[in-house]
């Protein structure tokens, strides 16, 4: 999967054309092993941005396509002893689906088989290690689980040696490695030890039981982190494998969906899932598209209404032409940016990625001082002793915990919110809605449902419709204003379009033009204003009473004169008075920002509960707004459309995109809501608060875990109670510190 983007300018001033594109890493067991990775892309030629995720396993590379290619980045990232799967055709992402199957079999066959040897293997030695030959049976018992089932370890240890790197195969293969040679010296040459007036120790079980505890714990880990992806799996699962394509002689045909072009006709019955995004040709039909938008009721569709992958066709039988297929529509677009968000870092993140950078080396540093300080002040157990102590901590250390408490949290926390309809574009968004304590709405399609439609004409004495209406017709038909489609739509049939000169479309204000050599317009009470165009008594009360009951009044007058004034009703949505308490429950300051008149925002706030009220103002000036919070220390949210508010919404610290997913507001917004319900916006809110609540908890858990752990393993209480942690418990500890980390992740699912 890969998208294009305008990258940065050369040295000539012209713009390169940069890829951004998703690679699966096969290879990856730890932190340290994503750090390698990461570190290693970053440092290609033409590599301008790499980001290795841990718990997807995947990594996201923007790259020049003229000074680098996949294949180079595989060759490097191979060289390091890791795999990138560069091939994104069909049958690779199958072979790599069978591939991952084949090794959790393979994990989960390992881990049963460890634990069955490793229970009769804790028995002997802690129970009834007085028997006959019982070093020989440990030994036996021992080593199918170090040479045969945790043979992975070693051989990524000696790949990461070979490369003059480390990772957590690393501490494992020396943890148990040492152990077990230790126990098999010990066993063959007893005498060594006896001669020297000490026991011949082994420790077999702490070997075996440490792999088996390390296959344990990752076969835990693993069914986790598969379930912080099933979001992006259920969407992925909205889409059919194939379609029914009607030919120009009608009949009609099953294609694989791959096959399937822009254009072509496709045929959808009753009951079956809308493949690509097109347009209505044939028929009718209720099409059910709350998966996408959230909404509850089924949509009518006819002839012209467009359709979208993913959706369910309820009732009738219809055709329609293809036009957006493959990446290109509106699912995969989500599904695009599910994936790369779920894949983004945040920025705590980065001081986690610079200490599992050197966290195995500073491990093994560590463990060697632990075994010579043994050695050195032990007295005559201190080598054994010295032995075990560095054996604990090469267990218990654990960059896995430390690599994946932020990207299982991301992943669920993003994931939960495309569930709920709400795109969340990165992790760093996230953080933001966090800290974030002002929200500015906008009113049109936000607060209100954003279907204006005219209610009422009003002219001015002496002035009749039929004389005007065909100029309010054309002037309108022609401008950009949301209210003009409402206008256009009431004139549309008592109207005729007429020739018109000199129009001007006046941002935020209305729109002017000349007809038979005079000049005429229509706007808001503004403009009306500035132009010093004189309304009289009876209209300005009609137009001052509709402005107190939430009506929007639009003007239309001469240089000289308001000809009429025209009431546009937009209601209120059922859910915005409870969204605004919600918000405010949050602790967050609500303001209401419109290009309205004052008279239609208070009404509308009034009934919303809003306090904090800015009427009348222009795209610009509602940015200006923003950076004046911003300016008060407030982190901000903007409501919007994405579109008309553009300019508010790439002010705000997070922007928030109101309407259908279309294509502008995903791109243009840090978090869309796929749907008109203001009441979700609370939901995303306490959804980025929780998800960041629970990284800060997860990150708190594995420092502490290793901080705490790693000196008790190295015996740092021995001198003052005599207590030396046994490497099973160590690795008992280990396995349950990722598995915490995830699990605490998985909460979320369950939050609200």
């Amino acid at each position: 999967m890969s998208q294009s983007k305008e990258g940065i300018e050369n040295k000539a001033g012209t713009v390169k054309k940069t890829v951004r594109k998703q690679f699966p890493v096969t290879g990856l067991s730890c932190a340290s092993c994503a750090s390698n990775v990461e570190l290693r892309l970053n440092n290609q030629p033409g590599v301008l941005n790499a980001s290795v995720n841990l718990a997807s396993q995947v990594a996201w590379v923007e790259f020049d396509p003229s000074e680098t290619k996949p294949s180079y980045l595989k060759e490097s990232i191979v060289s390091i002893g890791y795999d990138l799967i560069i091939d994104d055709s069909d049958k690779a992402k199958e072979d790599l689906e069978n591939l991952q199957q084949k090794q959790h079999k393979s994990l989960r066959m390992r881990t049963f088989l460890s634990v069955g040897l490793s229970v009769p293997l804790v028995i002997i030695s802690m129970f009834i290690m007085k028997i006959p030959y019982a070093d020989y049976i440990e030994w036996a018992l021992a080593t199918p689980i170090v040479i045969w089932l945790g043979r992975n370890f070693f051989i990524s240890g000696w790949k990461q040696l070979m490369h003059r790197s480390a990772n957590m195969d690393s501490l494992v293969a020396l943890s148990t490695g040492i152990a077990y040679l230790f126990s098999v010296f010990n066993t063959l040459f007893p005498e060594f030890w006896h001669s020297r007036g000490l026991h011949a120790h082994v420790y077999f079980e702490a070997s075996g039981v440490v792999i088996a505890l390390v296959l344990l714990g990752r076969l835990l880990e693993d069914g986790a982190k598969a379930n912080t992806s099933s979001a992006i799996k259920k969407l992925i699962g909205l889409q059919p494998k194939t379609v029914i394509k009607v030919a120009a002689d009608g009949s009609t045909k099953e294609f694989l969906i791959a096959k399937v072009k822009p254009g072509d006709i496709i045929l959808i019955k009753p009951g079956e899932k809308i493949p690509v995004d097109g347009i209505l040709k044939d028929g009718n039909s209720y099409v059910d598209e709350s998966l996408i938008t959230g909404e509850p009721l089924p949509v009518h569709k006819e002839q012209g209404s467009k359709v979208f992958a993913g959706t369910v066709n309820q009732k009738g039988t219809f055709q329609f032409v293809a036009e957006k297929v493959g990446s290109d529509t509106l699912l995969s677009s989500i599904i695009r940016m599910v994936q790369e968000a779920q894949g983004s870092k945040a920025p705590v993140q980065k001081l986690v990625d610079k200490v599992a950078l050197i966290f195995v080396p500073v491990v093994v540093a560590i463990a060697i001082i632990t075994f010579l300080l043994w050695w050195l002040l032990g007295g005559e157990n201190g080598t054994i002793q010295g032995i075990m102590s560095m054996v604990t901590v090469l267990v218990i250390a654990c960059p896995c915990a430390l690599g994946l408490a932020t990207p299982t949290a991301i992943m669920v926390g993003i994931g939960k919110g495309a569930e709920n309809n709400i795109l969340i574009k990165d992790a760093e968004a996230l953080e933001l809605s966090y800290k974030m304590n002002a929200l500015v709405l906008d009113k049109t399609g936000t607060i209100t449902e954003g279907k204006p439609s005219v209610e009422k004409v009003q002219w001015a004495n002496g002035t009749g419709a039929i004389d005007f209406s065909n100029i309010i017709f054309s002037l309108e038909k022609v401008s950009e204003h949301p209210l003009a489609e409402a206008i256009v739509r009431y004139f549309n049939s008592s109207s005729s379009p007429v020739i018109l000169s000199d129009v001007h479309s006046i941002t935020g204000k209305g729109i002017s033009g000349a007809f038979n050599g005079r000049e005429y317009l229509v706007g808001g009470d503004k403009l009306i204003k500035e132009k010093n165009i004189h309304i009289d008594n009876n209209l300005e009360k009609v137009a001052a009473g509709w402005e107190e009951n939430a009506r929007t009044v639009v003007y239309f007058a001469d240089n000289e004169n308001v000809l009429a004034v025209i009431s546009i009703t937009d209601s209120v949505k059922a859910n915005s008075t409870e969204a605004v308490k919600q918000l405010k429950d949050l602790g967050i300051s609500v303001y209401l920002v419109t290009g309205d008149n004052i008279k239609t925002a208070e009404a509308v706030a009034k009934i919303t509960g809003i306090e904090n009220i800015k009427a009348g103002m222009l795209p610009g000036e509602k940015a200006e707004f923003i950076k004046f919070l911003q300016g008060e220390g407030k982190v901000t949210g903007m409501v919007g459309d994405g579109i008309n508010d553009s300019q508010a919404l790439a002010t705000a610290d997070v922007s928030i995109a109101m309407g259908k997913g279309s294509d502008i507001a995903i791109d243009a917004s840090k978090m869309t809501i796929i749907s008109s319900d203001l009441s979700i916006i609370p939901y995303a809110i306490r959804l980025s608060r929780n998800t960041v609540r629970t990284i800060k908890q997860n990150l708190f858990w594995a420092f502490i875990y290793n901080i705490i752990g790693i000196p008790i393993a190295a015996g740092i209480l021995f001198p003052v109670n005599g207590f030396l942690l046994n490497p099973m418990i160590a690795g008992s500890a280990m396995a349950l510190s990722s598995i915490s980390v995830v699990s605490n992740s998985l909460r979320l699912k369950w939050t609200r």
